[in-house]
């Protein structure tokens, strides 16, 4: 009788399954009810989850609004109502996870005020999971000589500064690293800058523990969560883009939103009148 011995490197991995969490609250300081705002003829938040959905295994919006519930489910998408207590868009997430992820292993946390998230920024925070050592991943876009100094500079674009590795060793509102001995003018193009880019992922395990943590020390002066997480000895893997976002926190980012979606739209309208043209 002859055995036949599989060698254990050929034995199939485990397949992770990935799941979008988009939470969106009605109630905003700067902008209420921005999730329901039109964008291009739908609303912002149907613009994010037809972004999302494809690219995840599944995907859900999580709310604590009846009138977000009611915009999602009429145009067909996944909801699940969350508490109105929540202080934070993790914590939301969290308990999403616990009512309709089960068998996911990641949850990924993308921001219902980003209608242009791209399928390569989903699909490179994924990659940071092939690393089993990942416990959470986000994502960064190189800054260049082309943004000018003022972008850099601004608040509210958080710097991400990385190791080796490519792991997150600071998050800051201010510039870091200084260069000394550099006119500031100079700066991007002696250093490469990371500015952050909102889009979060997280094991079920890790995803659990940072919800218990308490503020930390760190995330009170910068006014940035993921402080809390590094504070605490997590890592966070950080995946690449070269893709540009916007996001739309007040009326005036709807509109340039706006403008934005015009020109995409009239780049595929040209590219298809010349495809046809030469068909």
């Amino acid at each position: 009788m002859f055995r036949i011995f599989v060698p254990l490197s050929t034995k199939s991995k485990k397949t992770m399954k990935f799941i979008g969490i988009i939470p969106a609250r009605y109630a905003s300081t700067r902008f209420p009810a921005k999730p329901l705002a039109i964008l291009g003829g739908k609303p912002v938040i149907q613009r994010v989850y037809e972004q999302v959905v494809g690219v995840l295994d599944d995907a859900y919006v999580a709310t604590d609004d009846e009138r977000i519930e009611a915009a999602v489910k009429a145009f067909g998408g996944k909801v699940v109502m969350t508490s109105v207590n929540h202080k934070s868009g993790t914590d939301r997430c969290y308990e999403a996870f616990t009512k309709v992820g089960e068998g996911y292993d990641v949850i990924v946390n993308i921001q219902g005020d980003e209608p242009f998230i791209q399928p390569s920024q989903l699909l490179a925070v994924k990659a940071c999971f092939e690393d089993p050592t990942t416990q959470i991943a986000t994502l960064v876009k190189p800054f260049t000589p082309e943004d000018g100094f003022a972008a850099l500079e601004n608040a509210n674009s958080p710097k991400v500064v990385v190791n080796k590795n490519m792991n997150a060793l600071y998050f800051s509102r201010s510039i870091i690293p200084y260069q000394r001995n550099a006119d500031k003018q100079d700066w991007l193009a002696g250093h490469t800058y990371y500015k952050h880019i909102g889009l979060y992922a997280y094991r079920a395990d890790a995803l659990k523990e940072i919800t218990s943590l308490p503020q930390s020390s760190l995330e009170i002066a910068e006014s940035l969560e993921q402080l809390r997480w590094l504070e605490n000895g997590y890592t966070i893997k950080v995946g690449l883009s070269q893709v540009e976002t916007i996001g739309i926190d007040t009326p005036e980012d709807l509109a340039k939103a706006e403008a934005f979606l015009k020109q995409q739209e009239e780049k595929v309208f040209l590219f298809q009148a010349r495809f046809s043209t030469v068909v």
